[in-house]
């Protein structure tokens, strides 16, 4: 074996010899690329969700929206049980008939109907409605005297399990647990020479 005397020779002995190393880093470093693109999808989902919530915070101190979820099928088919709506505080002189509108009621759940007559109220600001659900086939037992409701400005069918089980004290404390593993995942400090193998 003859030992290489000049830089071009030690350069091709280096290659040589890291070609199997190199062969043998393949897998490895593949099972590396496909880590980290998942963990990229993650991210990204992660920071999707994060702005979504930061979005609707502002909205509901700025512009009065806030989310209600259908337990019964009484709007149905047009909001069928298990709905999310994203629904917006109005006065009530702003309300047409035919709105969907969701009233609260003193010691009671909220109801969101639709909205089928509309009278003067006992003061200026104030109206008597009437309501009806789309599958229901009788108004409201009582007309509402309202000065402000919710009217639903969209609803989204089947999510209303997912927003409900979000609000669980355990599933806020594991999504709270691995967002922060993946963030420290994403932005621990790697080994550029094993990378670069």
């Amino acid at each position: 074996m003859t030992i290489p005397t000049t830089r071009r020779e030690l350069r091709e002995r280096a290659a040589s010899d890291d070609a199997p190393a190199a062969a043998s880093a393949a897998p490895g470093r593949r099972r590396a690329r496909v880590g980290g693109a998942i963990g990229e999808i993650l991210l990204w989902g992660a920071a999707v969700v994060g702005l979504v919530c930061i979005v609707l915070v502002i909205l509901a101190y700025t512009a009065n929206i806030t989310l209600i979820m259908f337990r019964t099928g009484s709007m149905s088919p047009t909001i069928p049980a298990g709905s999310v709506a994203l629904v917006q505080q109005v006065d009530a002189a702003e309300i047409a008939v035919g709105d969907v509108v969701t009233v609260d009621r003193a010691g009671e759940l909220p109801v969101t109907h639709r909205v089928t007559s509309i009278a003067e109220g006992a003061t200026e600001e104030s109206r008597t409605i009437t309501m009806r659900g789309d599958a229901n086939d009788v108004d409201d037992p009582r007309p509402y005297e309202v000065t402000t409701v919710r009217t639903v400005l969209f609803s989204i069918p089947g999510i209303a399990p997912v927003t409900a089980a979000m609000g669980n004290p355990l599933v806020l404390g594991g999504t709270t647990i691995a967002a922060a593993l993946l963030v420290v995942w994403a932005f621990w400090p790697r080994d550029r020479r094993r990378e670069d193998t």
